[in-house]
């Protein structure tokens, strides 16, 4: 797993539509392993693309990264469930923010309201950028991709 962005897989994101995000969003590159996460504010809902609910665990942990270094802290990634059971998985960086989505969602419960899964430690590396890349940089990172 690289130390920076917690991943194993150094070109996995992004996810949907790859080179249309790379093209147009900012992205945070991992100065260690070199992926590329979306970091995008998304103007129509305030929001940056960690701030969305994830479908899974593993996708939410993709996204963690720019959380933390956006937040400067250790965020945690929370399991939410709506009123028919359904799961759901929401980044927040504490505890309060999380029971203020809850407050404004009454149709969404966290169990635990415990991460479940958080880093122990935030920490800066030298190497970050936070940019968009060049059109040479994204033709090199599709080429990288190994799916």
């Amino acid at each position: 797993m690289c130390k920076e962005c917690y991943c194993d897989e150094p070109r996995i994101t992004p996810l949907l539509h790859p080179l249309d995000c790379l093209n147009q969003h900012t992205q945070y590159i991992c100065g260690t392993c070199g992926r590329c996460i979306c970091i995008e504010h998304d103007p129509k809902r305030g929001l940056q693309r960690w701030n969305f609910p994830f479908k899974s665990l593993a996708i939410a942990k993709l996204y963690l990264r720019t959380a933390d270094y956006t937040m400067k802290t250790t965020c945690g990634i929370y399991e939410i469930k709506n009123d028919q059971g359904r799961s759901s998985y929401k980044i927040f960086a504490h505890l309060s923010d999380l029971q203020e989505y809850l407050s404004k969602n009454k149709n969404k419960h966290c169990e635990n309201m415990k991460p479940v899964f958080q880093m122990n430690a935030y920490q800066e590396y030298p190497h970050t950028q936070v940019r968009k890349l060049t059109s040479q940089e994204i033709e090199r990172y599709l080429q990288e991709r190994s799916f």
